[in-house]
């Protein structure tokens, strides 16, 4: 579905091992339903962090990769590349806040305070550190985690994220201030909703989920200068038709030391972290595009980065 609805609900981008003996495993009798569900085949558990019970689920062995997805979404809506990201890799992926089988606690949407809950859960599950891949709500929480958290960090992956909110298009802007509480009956006729009321713990607080992504969408934001900051070896990923023009991910791998000279023939003069521009590929495409995934893991996997 294309409806005004959706786009303005899922333009939120930024606004907002050994198992620990404090698991506790999940319920798994319920199955994400709707377009964005189908089976994650993980091992969900829950972890007490920050006063949150938080939802995780781990495919696969190796290095760990946490995964994060976008407002008013679940780990469901990567679909194929939850897969193909779990090949090699330990892919530990997560329901945010008041999203998924994650239920809501008393605490505002905040990409901050999601940011300490997934440090808090990388220390819970004994891990010194992970590697980080967030989309749209998730890319903003994986970007505070490498400003506020650093020492958790390894590879940063940024997919379809703004760091500025005056980058969101215009017509973005004003779908956003559309959102709240009182679009809750309409919104009933989208993926977001058929997914979160196939497995959220308190369905009914479909619409207190949306007032506070509304509240969150008002705010105003700007990491430029804690985003200059930033050690991790990262990845920048957008779409060409994404909610955001491509310059403005041009910026973001700006502050990250991109795009200032020649690599040279020999690869040197390369910056640390990288920049993909999708093709074809929108907001509301690209998390469960296969290009995603293909342009993700040799960046992963490459050693040298």
């Amino acid at each position: 579905m294309r409806s005004t609805s959706m786009a303005a609900a899922l333009a939120i981008a930024a606004v907002i091992p050994a198992p620990s003996p404090m698991q506790a495993q999940a319920p798994g009798a319920r199955t994400a339903q709707g377009a964005w569900g189908g089976k994650t085949n993980g091992l969900g558990h829950y972890a007490d962090v920050n006063g949150i019970k938080l939802y995780y689920e781990t495919h696969g062995t190796g290095r760990p990769l946490i995964l994060l997805h976008g407002g008013l979404g679940a780990i469901e809506m990567f679909g194929p590349n939850l897969p193909a990201l779990a090949k090699g890799r330990q892919l530990i992926a997560v329901d945010l806040q008041g999203h998924g089988r994650t239920a809501d606690i008393d605490r505002a949407l905040s990409v901050a305070l999601m940011s300490d809950d997934i440090a808090a859960l990388i220390k819970h599950l004994g891990l010194a550190s992970a590697d980080v891949m967030g989309y749209s709500l998730g890319g903003g929480v994986a970007l505070q985690l490498a400003i506020r958290h650093p020492e958790v960090v390894g590879k940063l992956v940024v997919v379809s994220t703004p760091f500025r909110r005056n980058a969101f298009y215009a017509d973005i802007l004003a779908q956003q201030g559309q959102v709240g509480a009182a679009m809750a009956e309409q919104m009933k006729q989208t993926p977001m909703y058929q997914l979160y009321a196939s497995i959220a713990p308190r369905p009914e607080d479909w619409p207190r989920l949306l007032g506070k992504i509304g509240d969150a969408m008002k705010q105003d934001f700007d990491f430029s200068k804690e985003i200059a900051g930033i050690k991790a070896t990262t990845l920048i990923v957008a779409g060409d038709a994404d909610i955001f023009p491509p310059a403005h991910a041009v910026e973001l791998f700006g502050l990250l030391g991109g795009g200032q000279r020649d690599g040279g023939w020999d690869g040197s003069g390369r910056p640390k972290s990288r920049l993909a521009i999708l093709p074809g590929l929108t907001h509301y495409t690209i998390f469960n595009a296969p290009a995603l995934a293909a342009v993700a893991i040799p960046f992963l996997d490459d050693p040298a980065r």
